[in-house]
């Protein structure tokens, strides 16, 4: 049964960082592409769901959204069969809640998601 759990949302300040975590099971991270994606406050869940950042399976691209490069890393640990997000230097826009997602694309099956608030 595959299931993803999110977890390491907060409420944070301006410039703080978090490391959002997705744990995976009936699957492999590691022969999967995945992708986080946001739903920011009052956005639709389907139709305004931004993906954040992706990684590939075959040789680990990565791809990340203007508005968050430079500042958020993906990764995934195959032995523990987890993706990450590092969140750095976060701004209120980042306020959403985060999901990881089961391809690069952003549309696969989620989680239920973690919510990240950045505010002073």
């Amino acid at each position: 049964q595959v299931q993803l759990v999110e977890s390491g949302g907060g409420l944070v300040q301006p410039g703080d960082s978090l490391t959002l975590s997705c744990a995976v099971s009936g699957f492999r991270v590691s022969n999967t592409p995945m992708s986080w994606v946001r739903q920011a406050p009052g956005k639709d869940l389907e139709a305004d769901l931004e993906t954040v950042s992706y990684i590939l399976s075959r040789d680990s691209t990565t791809s990340y959204t203007d508005s968050v490069k430079g500042r958020f890393t993906i990764s995934r640990d195959n032995a523990k069969n987890m993706l990450y997000l590092q969140m750095n230097s976060l701004k209120p826009e980042d306020t959403a809640m985060y999901y990881c997602a089961i391809g690069s694309g952003g549309r696969g099956p989620r989680g239920q998601g973690t919510r990240v608030t950045v505010s002073s």
